[in-house]
């Protein structure tokens, strides 16, 4: 790969940060299994109970709520099941809704059959619609069990920052449970859990610097709790069985802290940044469609569509230019098809969009080649209408 590359796709995975290899390569000498009672095992025990510490802080959450999984799509299909545990009886979740942007691990449904998951609609702003959610709420059978709902507190294609705490109050008034994929809002926004009013929050490593094969699924409190989806050895307190993968926890841990360092500064200046790519894309192609730009985003993400050029065209035109970049989503390998995401904001699903996002090492130097690269691109597009 040449080293005068770009990279402009920190939705997808964030670069290792320095602290998180700092501290795997610290683990690498601990021989111990973290279950272990000998002097080795507890060494490890340590080094993941302060990353569980770390984890907690950066969503506000209590270490002992912190269930470690292999990433955030099996927290979700941890926790999106209609089998709860109230203490040790039984309680039903007959319904999950989700909204319509959310991200392919949550609208799958995890553990729901189809005939048991809905969409909740969103605006033509990406923004979820509430009074439907609380319509829909009104019409859930509650006598067949409670409701749950899936809603994302940003999105990982537009940026959009949802109103998740409206959702919840809504949810809770309708007794049910508030799932929340906090993926692409922690390190770039102040996220709480209690604030929030959510019941389970989903996190992933790799997304924030830390490896990749590590996430969370983080609760409000304990007395309510899925059935495990992995069963075994009883690890993570029976919640998730199987040797924990030690050293990408210690990694996640180290990432976490780092991402609640300066976080205000960073995002300010990553939000510049970002208004200096929008403003010279908008100079260099003026129909350009830049989504969500008129409500509540994330600072680093920029989700746009040029008239005329679709939008594997246009990924494989930056690729060549030196930058990478994404057609949506990263969620499938090598795929790049249409944006549910756009289809759900009432747009033409064949429209096509690309996403930039930045992080803590863009520079403004890297945002004047990428509007380089992009005026090229835009200038020899076809004209709006005839194929690309």
């Amino acid at each position: 790969m040449a080293l005068n590359r770009i990279y402009l796709d920190w939705n997808a995975t964030a670069p290792l940060s320095a602290q998180a290899r700092a501290a795997m390569m610290d683990t690498l000498r601990l021989p111990g299994n973290p279950s272990s009672v000998h002097g080795e095992g507890r060494a490890a025990r340590a080094a993941m109970d302060k990353a569980r510490r770390q984890v907690a802080a950066l969503v506000g959450g209590e270490p002992a709520h912190v269930i470690f999984t292999s990433g955030a799509t099996e927290a979700a299909n941890h926790v999106l099941t209609s089998d709860f545990l109230m203490g040790r009886a039984p309680l039903i979740i007959s319904h999950l809704y989700v909204s319509a942007i959310e991200h392919p691990a949550i609208r799958e449904g995890g553990r729901f059959e189809p005939g048991r998951l809905s969409e909740v609609p969103v605006t033509r702003d990406g923004v979820v619609d509430l009074p439907a959610l609380e319509e829909i709420l009104g019409r859930h059978d509650r006598s067949s069990g409670l409701p749950m709902v899936a809603v994302m507190l940003v999105n990982n294609e537009t940026g959009i920052v949802q109103p998740v705490a409206e959702a919840a109050t809504l949810v809770h008034a309708h007794g049910g449970l508030m799932v929340v994929d906090a993926v692409q809002a922690v390190g770039r926004i102040s996220v709480d859990i209690n604030a929030l009013d959510a019941d389970f929050l989903i996190l992933s490593s790799h997304k924030i610097g830390g490896p990749k094969g590590a996430g969370a699924l983080v609760s409000r409190g304990e007395a309510l709790m899925p059935k495990p989806l992995i069963r075994g050895g009883g690890q993570e307190k029976g919640h998730r069985s199987g040797t924990e993968n030690f050293h990408a926890i210690v990694g996640f841990g180290a990432a976490a802290e780092a991402g609640l360092d300066n976080l205000g500064q960073r995002s300010s200046a990553i939000t510049t940044l970002r208004e200096q790519l929008e403003q010279g894309m908008r100079q260099a192609a003026p129909d350009v469609i830049i989504h969500g730009a008129e409500v509540g985003r994330v600072c680093n993400t920029s989700f746009f569509t040029l008239p005329g050029l679709k939008s594997e065209t246009g990924q494989i035109a930056f690729d060549l230019e030196g930058i990478a970049l994404s057609a949506g989503s990263a969620c499938s390998s090598g795929k790049v098809g249409e944006s549910h995401v756009l289809t759900a904001m009432g747009h033409d699903p064949k429209l096509g969009a690309l996403r930039i996002s930045l992080g803590a090492d863009t520079t403004s130097d890297d945002i004047a080649r990428a509007l380089a690269a992009f005026a090229k691109i835009a200038a020899r597009r076809k004209p709006a209408g005839e194929a690309a």
